[in-house]
């Protein structure tokens, strides 16, 4: 079958219709993407021209001394946990060898760990002002253990006050019956830690 110079023709001019309208349409998305990358790129150009280099650098230091100062920061947060955990193990010692000795721990007091200079090293010390309460003999036991039991630590005063026996203060009172006080004691120490460096 031949096709006759008509059809052929009319069908060379219907793929040329076909081709020229993929044509158009491939031209028309291309034409509405590069609008659209135009118009995205207008505006990356404005915002860009609203943070000019200068203030990014001053806004890049700001920053990083922002980061420097909250790690200086979690540094010493690290740093007075440590002490805190130090100063916690250390008062629970204190009770176990003042149960051995059969005193009563009456008082605490410390004013947190601090750094002392020793032979020229730097240390840490832990300063502690402990009261407790027993016969004398157990007293000056607590003092020997305590000693014993921490090789870093410094006894800096040991104060034992032993009270009038009662039947003295009852006469001195006009025969009213006073309770019996115990002997007690306020020791001042130190614990001393070095971490190096």
């Amino acid at each position: 079958m031949k096709l006759s110079k008509a059809t052929f023709i009319f069908l060379a001019v219907g793929i040329f219709v076909i081709l020229a309208a993929s044509l158009g349409m491939t031209y028309s998305q291309r034409n509405r993407e590069q609008s659209q990358l135009k118009e995205e790129l207008a505006l990356a150009q404005q915002r860009l021209k609203k943070y000019p280099a200068q203030e990014l650098s001053s806004q890049k230091k700001e920053l990083e001394s922002q980061l420097a100062k909250a790690e200086s920061q979690l540094k010493a947060a690290k740093d007075s946990l440590y002490k805190s955990i130090e100063s916690i193990e250390t008062t629970d010692a204190l009770f176990k060898i003042a149960k051995s000795c059969n005193v009563e721990v009456t008082g605490i007091r410390s004013p947190g760990v601090t750094t002392q200079q020793l032979e020229g090293v730097t240390l840490s010390s832990l300063p502690l002002t402990v009261t407790v309460e027993g016969n004398v003999l157990n007293l000056i036991d607590f003092v020997s253990k305590w000693t014993e039991g921490y090789q870093t630590g410094a006894v800096k005063s040991v104060e034992i006050t032993v009270p009038e026996p009662p039947e003295e203060k009852t006469a001195e009172q006009g025969g009213t019956k006073i309770e019996e006080q115990k002997p007690s004691a306020i020791i001042n120490v130190f614990i001393y830690t070095y971490e190096g460096g």
